[in-house]
């Protein structure tokens, strides 16, 4: 491996997040760590570096890479911040009492992460390793822990709680499942559920199949599909946050994809509120409903004389 990718893995193994895996934290990894293209790690050295005119002057002349200046921002809140919280990295150690943001401002790898470092690649790294992340903690498995507390809890009609990424675009979705669904089709099934961050996050595969609706093109398919079993009515749900409201184009393209399914169609485009609404008026297709998160009693239908069902 090229240095560069084995200070990936060093970082990988330290408990970074993925996001702190990538080329510009290795290589700030390997510019505190004095480490050039050639050098083995225990030759690793602690000095300690400001950003532009220490590591990136490093990376600039030891592995080429040339940065813009704004970049230092990006080295100092997407890297640095990230290094320091993980233990690897201590912020201002020559001089702890430098106001925030003082131009002197300086890192260095901690004297924990430096032992561990200089023995990458040698029979004491696994265990070195162990020891560090069972004393100072997995930075990726905190991260991971406060994704979790921020995700939007959704109930499902047959009790199954799954959660969504944060969003405005995935809390009207959590609104369709909890306030939609209980007023307007009391009893239905939820079929389909995506996610801003995971397109098919939940799908019933079984009763999609019995429906003959295709289940391998998830991208055609709307944000959410609820299926009233009694009326035989299929809920076909997007939610608009800033784009995405069922339009003419949208109902022909849905149509042709249920072509084999027999179930009566219920077109629904899902607002948060009356000013997202607004926005989008001369875009609704009509023969379709519209429905709002800040009055979830209540319908505005696009259908002339008739009222909620089938087109």
């Amino acid at each position: 491996m090229s240095k560069i990718d084995q200070a990936k893995d060093i970082l990988k193994n330290l408990g970074l997040p993925d996001a702190q895996q990538n080329e510009i934290s290795a290589l700030t990894l390997l510019a505190l760590c004095g480490i050039k293209p050639r050098d083995n790690w225990d030759q690793a050295t602690r000095s300690s570096l400001k950003v532009t005119k220490g590591i990136m002057a490093f990376i600039k002349k030891e592995y080429k890479k040339i940065y813009a200046p704004n970049t230092r921002e990006t080295v100092r809140r997407q890297v640095l911040h990230q290094f320091i919280q993980a233990r690897i990295v201590d912020y201002n150690p020559d001089n702890p009492h430098l106001p925030v943001n003082s131009p002197n401002a300086h890192y260095a790898i901690s004297e924990a992460a430096f032992d561990v470092i200089i023995s990458y690649q040698t029979k004491y790294w696994k265990s070195l390793t162990k020891k560090f992340l069972s004393e100072v903690g997995d930075l990726s498995k905190k991260y991971s822990k406060e994704r979790k507390q921020t995700l939007i809890p959704v109930k499902l009609s047959n009790g199954k709680i799954i959660r969504l990424s944060a969003g405005k675009h995935n809390e009207v979705q959590q609104a369709i499942v909890q306030l939609f669904a209980p007023r307007f089709s009391k009893g239905a099934e939820i079929l389909y559920l995506g996610d801003t961050a995971k397109k098919d996050l939940y799908y019933d595969e079984a009763t999609l199949n019995e429906l003959n609706i295709p289940i391998t093109q998830h991208s055609k398919l709307p944000d959410v599909i609820i299926y009233d079993r009694v009326r035989n009515w299929l809920f076909l749900i997007e939610a608009v946050t800033s784009h995405g409201p069922v339009t003419p184009k949208r109902v022909i393209e849905i149509e042709e994809f249920l072509k084999d399914c027999k179930a009566g169609r219920v077109y629904v485009s899902a607002f948060p509120d009356f000013a997202e609404f607004k926005k989008h008026t001369s875009n609704i297709a009509w023969e379709t409903e519209v429905w709002l998160v800040e009055v979830p009693d209540h319908m505005i239908h696009f259908n002339g004389d008739q009222f909620l069902g089938p087109r």
